[in-house]
């Protein structure tokens, strides 16, 4: 089966990139220029840790959990909630819904963005991120 280049694949609007988070986390993401739909694989840091909150105008966003076991919150209509996942459970957010991940130490997962994207179609969420960034999982769950 032959390759793609990465020229042809350029032609296509598909991108990689890959970055290490302020928060330790590894990112393997690959892009779509076109239409912004994209996959990511997160690789946790060492001590798990959360990641910030956000939100999108217009994608929604599948997380998996592949490996270890992640909380998420979420915000919407004024209501914060909290869930733990373990490996296998996924969880969907739609446009609009104020969330944050905190992962597990080493733990793996996969976020699918998908929908028709602005051009940068995150948003940061900082009421969230005060309600969350100080909150160990151990705290709202027996883990």
């Amino acid at each position: 089966m032959p390759e793609i280049s990465i020229e042809e694949a350029r032609s296509f609007g598909i991108e990689t990139k890959y970055d290490l988070m302020p928060n330790g986390e590894r990112r393997f993401r690959l892009n779509c220029s076109t239409d912004g739909n994209s996959y990511c694989r997160t690789v946790a840091s060492e001590n798990g840790a959360w990641q910030n909150s956000h939100y999108h105008k217009s994608v929604s966003e599948f997380y998996i959990v592949q490996s270890g076991w992640i909380v998420y919150a979420e915000k919407r209509e004024g209501e914060l909630k909290f869930r733990l996942l373990r490996e296998g459970e996924n969880v969907s957010f739609e446009p609009l819904v104020h969330h944050n991940i905190y992962l597990s130490s080493n733990s793996v997962i996969h976020t699918i963005k998908y929908g028709q994207a602005l051009d940068n179609d995150w948003f940061a969420s900082p009421e969230l991120d005060n309600l969350t960034k100080h909150l160990h999982p151990n705290a709202l769950f027996s883990l």
